[in-house]
């Protein structure tokens, strides 16, 4: 059956006008989502975190990272993950239209409707027709290991969102280790029930995975920017990072609606989820945030200060300086094995900031120091003695030399597989030839093992040596002959 708006109406072919709108409201909705992954609950609790999936991790391993050596980590996680969309689709959804004529296909004779497409059943049909029964477990297998993993991700940053940044922030500064302990839990709890409810709200409404892929741009990408422009972009003021994300939403809706509304005649489900109606919202939200955020800054630069010292600690701690020069007066209250962790005062020590002026130095570069900066206490006494143990400066030469790594091999990929390969094939009008398609096959099965390596047999090599020392350990406690160390 040929493909509409595809070349000659071949499913070997770059040239497909809706395949290349459906790549712009991915690419919108992927970026964001990953910027937005510790963001979004703030920016529109339940609806932007449900739909941002397993993002909702990134910053937190990120920022728990060590830039000099985690920039590597995310590279090679990022050539692994490519080989899920490229592998998997490559098998699943031309196997899926390859094998509607066989027998074995669960719909046998008539095809998948649109319906069972856009609810992501064509990679079950595919393994069903394959491997029969033992392929539909192994898709419930991998579909569970995919989501549980990504499901505790989010419980875990959500939990966190609402225990330090909201509870501990603004509800109860000084509350203790225990309340913290159980506002985590009772976030956990809140969180599942939640996204449980809001999901089968989704599906008793017909909203499926192809909608949500689809219009998430639009919902989100108008925070993206901007956010990341808070990170980036020292001269980004507290105004327009307040109003910039709602402003581009705002746009994305108006440009959403009314495009449907024009192109459709009516706004359902159905026409709100075609890819053409969407993308003028992704664009209009992705740009519009942007847009707001630089000029709002240039209009009204103005930062937020403040001389309460609560305020100044944190902004010290993030810095990674103590809250005053002297130690004893910033060792923790808990006492024994804390206040040993925290060390002897440095003579190198950075100034802590006293006033709201040097709070700018946030947004600056931070001179390095030679010892571990003093902690500032949580009120989490778990918190605070893994920082006391593991806070260290970060060495300024290893910090330059992963930025580099990591702004070239962004423009390379940028420049080979978003541009250069997509866009060549779909100008030149090629239909694959069976020895290029041939070709693909390979490419993508190679990648598929690529990724496999970087996944579980590099992560087990890096670590042989500490799981020879584990293992001795356990036989050693297992037979009575282990020795003190």
């Amino acid at each position: 059956m040929p493909i509409a708006d595809n070349y000659e109406g071949s499913y070997l072919t770059f040239k497909s006008v809706n395949g290349l709108v459906f790549a712009i409201d991915l690419l919108v909705a992927g970026f964001s989502t990953v910027w937005l992954d510790q963001v979004s609950f703030l920016a529109v609790l339940v609806i932007m975190i449900s739909l941002t999936g397993v993002n909702q991790a990134y910053w937190q391993r990120a920022i728990a990272s060590r830039p000099e050596t985690s920039v590597k980590a995310y590279l090679f996680g990022g050539i692994a993950w490519y080989g899920i969309p490229f592998s998997f689709a490559t098998i699943m959804g031309l196997g899926c239209a390859a094998l509607t004529s066989s027998p074995e296909f669960p719909t046998y004779p008539s095809p998948l409707t649109a319906a069972q497409n856009g609810a992501g059943l064509s990679s079950p049909a595919t393994a069903i027709a394959l491997l029969g029964k033992g392929g539909a477990g192994l898709m419930l297998l991998l579909l569970f290991m995919a989501v549980t993993s990504s499901t505790s991700a989010e419980l875990i940053a959500v939990s966190s969102l609402l225990t330090f940044d909201v509870y501990k922030t603004y509800v109860r500064p000084k509350a203790t280790s225990n309340e913290l302990v159980r506002i985590s839990h009772l976030g956990i709890v809140v969180y599942a029930l939640g996204l449980a409810t809001f999901c089968a709200i989704l599906n008793a409404v017909n909203v499926n995975l192809t909608w949500l892929l689809t219009v998430l741009g639009v919902i989100v990408g108008g925070a993206s920017i901007p956010n990341g422009l808070i990170l980036l972009w020292p001269r980004m003021s507290t105004l327009a990072a307040i109003l910039a994300p709602w402003m581009g939403l705002s746009f994305g809706m108006i440009a959403w609606f009314v495009t449907t509304s024009k192109r459709s005649g009516v706004i359902s489900v159905t026409t709100t989820g075609d890819a053409i109606n969407a993308v003028a919202g992704n664009i209009a939200s992705w740009a519009g945030g942007a847009l707001v955020a630089v000029v709002v800054t240039y209009i009204a630069p103005h930062k937020f200060t403040s001389d309460d010292p609560v305020f100044v600690a944190r902004v010290n701690k993030i810095n990674g300086v103590s809250d005053t020069p002297n130690e004893k007066e910033t060792a923790l209250s808990t006492g024994g094995d804390i206040e040993t962790a925290l060390g002897p005062s440095s003579s190198t020590e950075k100034p802590p900031i006293s006033s709201p002026a040097d709070s700018n130095t946030l947004y600056g570069d931070q001179p390095s120091s030679s010892e571990p900066a003093k902690v500032v206490p949580t009120g989490n006494h778990v918190v605070d003695f893994l920082e006391a143990k593991h806070i260290e400066p970060m060495d300024p030469v290893l910090v330059k030399r992963g930025t580099r790594l990591a702004v070239w091999f962004n423009v390379a990929f940028l420049c080979i597989a978003i541009i250069l390969v997509p866009f060549t094939l779909f100008g030149s009008d090629y239909i694959f030839s069976r020895s290029f398609f041939t070709g693909w096959c390979v490419v993508s099965f190679m990648w598929c093992w690529v990724s496999m390596i970087i996944c579980v047999i590099w992560p087990v090599w890096e670590s042989r040596k500490a799981l020879y020392m584990i293992t001795k350990g356990v036989l050693g406690d297992m037979t009575g002959k282990s020795h003190a160390t």
